[in-house]
C-alpha cells in the first residue's frame, strides 16, 4: 500500500538524539530546545518562539492569553481540526463557525465581517494546505473592530504571504510539528509571539504558571506561582531531533513542490476535462507543499475515486468532518451563514499521497488516477449516448 504520508528523516536525528543523552541534557529546557526556538524566529519574522508539546498546546495558551472569558465569541472556519476550537471551549468561550472561501477552502473575509458581534473578542484564520489565508483583508478586519488575530498555521511552516513567513502577521502564531506534518518531531509545536507585550506572561503560562523562566535566566532569586498555566515545555531529545528537520527546511519544502507541480502539471488535462479541479494557490501566496487535493464534482464521485485507487494499493483520504456539523460543535458553538463551500470541502476533497521522496510511487498514483478518468470519462459517454 502506498502510504498517505510518511515522516521524512534527514539523517542525523539519532546523533543528535545520542548527543543529548550523552551530555545528560533531557529535561527542558536546555540547548536543543532553545536552538530549535531560534531556528523558529529567525524563519517565522524574528518574533520570539516558545517550543512547546503541540500545536493545540499552543492554541490553548493563545486562548488564554486573550483572556477568554464564558460569553467572549472567536470566528473561525468550520473546515478545520477540532483543536482550533477546543482551545477556545476550554476558556468559556465559544466558537462561531463560517463558510470559507471556494478556492483555497481558508476563511472568507465576508462570512467573517458579517459574524462580527459584540461578544467577538478575537479571529482564529486557519492556513489550510499550507497556502496562506487573505491576511490583508482579516488583519483590517481585526484592526477595524478592534479584536486578536491568531493564525493556526498547523500546516504551514514555510509558507509566505506577501514575501513574508506564515505565522508573521496575527497577534500570536501556533505551529505544528506531528508526524503528519512537513516538518516534524512525531508530536511538537511552537507559539510565536508577534505582541510582544504577551510574551513574558506566555513564558509564566508555559511553566506552570510560575515565573521559572525568569529564574532560570537570573532575573530573579526564585520562582514561586503567578498565573494560570500547565506543563507546556519540550524535552530535550524531542528538541535535538526537531533540531534536524528545522535545519533542513528550505531543503524539505522545496522537494514536496517538487513532488506538488509533478501532480499540478500530470493532472491539468483531466482537470480541464472536467473531472475535478485542481489547488491554484494565490499568486502572492508561496505555499509549502503540505498537501496535494483534487477536489470532485460530488461525494459519490470521490468514494469512487478513492476505492479506485485503492484497488491500486493507494491510500488516498479525505479531511475534515465540518466542526459546525459535528455532535461538539453544534453543543458548544454556532453557525453563521450558509455552509456551501465546507460542505463542497468536505464531501468532495480527496488529498493524494505525498512525501519528500515519494518518488516512483508517485507515478504510480499518477497512472491509477488516468485510468480512472479514462473509464470515468467512458461511462459519461454512455450516459450520454443512453440519453
Amino acid at each position: 500500500m502506498i502510504p498517505f504520508c510518511r515522516q521524512y528523516l534527514v539523517g542525523t536525528e539519532e546523533n543528535e538524539i545520542a548527543n543529548a543523552i550523552k551530555n545528560r541534557s533531557i529535561a527542558a529546557p536546555g540547548p536543543y530546545s532553545e536552538l530549535c526556538e531560534a531556528l523558529i524566529s529567525d524563519q517565522v519574522g524574528k518574533a520570539p518562539a516558545l517550543l512547546v508539546p503541540s500545536c493545540t498546546a499552543a492554541l490553548e495558551m493563545a486562548a488564554i492569553l486573550l483572556n477568554l472569558q464564558p460569553g467572549d465569541e472567536v470566528i473561525m472556519p468550520s473546515f478545520t481540526f477540532s483543536t482550533t476550537a477546543t482551545s477556545v471551549v476550554l476558556r468559556g468561550a465559544r466558537p462561531v463557525f463560517v463558510d470559507v472561501d471556494p478556492s483555497t477552502f481558508n476563511l472568507d473575509p465576508e462570512a467573517v465581517a458579517r459574524a462580527i458581534g459584540p461578544s467577538t473578542r478575537a479571529i482564529f484564520v486557519v492556513h489550510y494546505a499550507g497556502v496562506p489565508a487573505d491576511m490583508e483583508s482579516l488583519l483590517l478586519i481585526a484592526r477595524e473592530h478592534g479584536i486578536k488575530l491568531v493564525e493556526d498555521a498547523a500546516q504551514a511552516y514555510g509558507s509566505f504571504y506577501n514575501g513574508q513567513p506564515a505565522g508573521s502577521h496575527g497577534h500570536l502564531s501556533c505551529f505544528s510539528f506531528h508526524g503528519t506534518k512537513n516538518i516534524s518531531s512525531g508530536e511538537g509545536g511552537a507559539l510565536v509571539i508577534n505582541d510582544r507585550d504577551l510574551l513574558e506572561r506566555a513564558e509564566i503560562i508555559r511553566e506552570k504558571g510560575t515565573d521559572r523562566a525568569k529564574f532560570l535566566t537570573g532575573q530573579t532569586a526564585f520562582y514561586t506561582w503567578q498565573d494560570i498555566g500547565s506543563s507546556m515545555v519540550v524535552n530535550e531529545m524531542t528538541a535535538a531531533f526537531l533540531s534536524v528537520q528545522l535545519r533542513a527546511a528550505a531543503h524539505i519544502t522545496e522537494r514536496r513542490l517538487e513532488q506538488w507541480r509533478r501532480y499540478k502539471a500530470a493532472l491539468a488535462e483531466p482537470a480541464a476535462q472536467g473531472h475535478f479541479s485542481l489547488p491554484d494557490p494565490p499568486r502572492n501566496c508561496k505555499h509549502n507543499a503540505h498537501c496535494f487535493f483534487v477536489v470532485l464534482p460530488s461525494r459519490e464521485i470521490r468514494a469512487d475515486l478513492m476505492q479506485h485507487l485503492r484497488a491500486f494499493g493507494i491510500n488516498a483520504v479525505s479531511h475534515y468532518v465540518p466542526l459546525h456539523s459535528s455532535p461538539a460543535g453544534q453543543r458548544f458553538g454556532r453557525q453563521v451563514g450558509p455552509m456551501p463551500n465546507t460542505q463542497r470541502a468536505a464531501d468532495c476533497l480527496l488529498r493524494l499521497p505525498l512525501w519528500h521522496d515519494l518518488g516512483s510511487d508517485q507515478e504510480v498514483v499518477i497512472e491509477a488516477i488516468l485510468d480512472w478518468c479514462s473509464k470515468e470519462g467512458s461511462r459519461n459517454a454512455y450516459a450520454q449516448i443512453g440519453q
